[in-house]
């Protein structure tokens, strides 16, 4: 294979230079260097401006990784090497300031430029209503025809996840680390079904596993291949608000989903609507948003993807609370009737009241 097939050798080379550089990364961003500009920096000067001392040595190691050995790499991981010379490479990114050189993917390569797509983003520490939120947007978009793109982090980044694919909708998750790599480690199963339904991205090389600069700067990836950037919980300082900012500064619509203002975790959200962001209630909104058209979200939207008898449950509770006696038609169907509400409540369909009754989430 010549150096001159894709994925190029140069931009493979890159991606291995930014794992060499790793902490040295961390080091200049704790010290106020802004991450987008070290990005956009050439291999040499970034070498010579993070390590001085060892630059030269650094970029002969790197220089010397043969074409071959880079490309294996990715093959062995299972992975789709796509570097910015690749004509399936996203559109949307081609324009960043500092677009990654490759990007190592698994799944459904044909969501990176297919139709429209929205990125959801928030807490890590979300509550409960921020994560049935979060689902109920995945949910909407994904029965809109609307690609969900997210970070795959515990919290709202996942629960959008869990909801587009809930719908058997499409969605992208953008990794820290290396696309191989499913992290945080407890979402493995996640991981599995995006890789499965949807795909996963990442700009770090295989086997990479995360540094802390590497959130902040798969941010960029996420506001870039979303059409807008919607903010459903966020801290008054959060990794959501720099995904916001990345979305904002690339010509991007940023929404937010207003919240409770003594709480903390909508201090970030409600001033980005302070400051200028669209009001995120629903689906609707969200696909709004999205597609630029005044949408109407199917009041069954809910029940895309759903078994037949977790649909009948969850229509017998529509707009209505009733106890587990009361949906169990005979004493028979007791068990089946708790599992379905069980399964109901994971996928963030149903909740269970203080008095015991169950009821849909708005």
């Amino acid at each position: 294979m010549s150096d001159e097939a894709l994925p190029c050798v140069a931009c493979l080379r890159r991606t291995w230079l930014l794992r060499e550089l790793s902490g040295a990364i961390e080091i200049a961003r704790n010290g106020q260097r802004r991450l987008p500009d070290l990005l956009a920096l050439p291999d040499g000067v970034l070498a010579r401006a993070l390590m001085p001392g060892r630059a030269a040595e650094i970029l002969r190691c790197v220089r010397r990784l043969d074409s071959h050995s880079l490309r294996e790499a990715y093959t062995k991981a299972g992975l789709v090497a796509i570097c910015r010379h690749d004509p399936r490479y996203p559109p949307s990114l081609r324009d960043d300031r500092a677009p990654p050189a490759v990007l190592g993917a698994r799944g459904d390569l044909g969501l990176l430029g297919r139709g429209a797509a929205i990125a959801i983003v928030g807490t890590r520490r979300c509550s409960a209503d921020g994560a049935e939120v979060a689902r109920g947007l995945g949910r909407g978009l994904a029965v809109a025809g609307v690609t969900v793109v997210s970070g795959m982090a515990l919290g709202i980044d996942s629960a959008s996840h869990e909801g587009a694919l809930s719908a058997g909708g499409p969605t992208v998750a953008v990794l820290a680390g290396g696309a191989d790599v499913p992290y945080p480690a407890r979402k493995r199963r996640l991981y599995n079904d995006i890789a499965g339904l949807g795909l996963i991205v990442a700009e770090l090389p295989p086997g990479t596993r995360p540094h802390r600069w590497m959130f902040p700067a798969r941010n960029r990836i996420i506001a870039a291949l979303g059409a807008a950037t919607i903010v459903v919980e966020a801290a008054e300082r959060s990794g959501s608000l720099i995904t916001a900012e990345l979305a904002l500064e690339a010509g991007r619509d940023v929404g937010a989903v207003p919240g409770p203002v003594l709480s903390w975790r909508s201090a970030g959200t409600n001033a980005l609507l302070r400051d200028g962001a669209v009001v995120v209630r629903d689906a609707a909104d969200a696909v709004e948003l999205a597609l630029g058209v005044e949408a109407v979200v199917a009041p069954d939207a809910r029940l895309a993807g759903l078994p037949h008898e977790l649909r009948r449950l969850l229509t017998q509770l529509d707009g209505t609370h009733m106890t587990v006696d009361a949906l169990a038609r005979t004493p028979a169907d007791l068990d089946a009737v708790l599992c379905g509400l069980a399964e109901l409540e994971l996928r963030g369909l149903v909740r269970r009241a203080v008095d015991g009754r169950w009821g849909p989430v708005a």
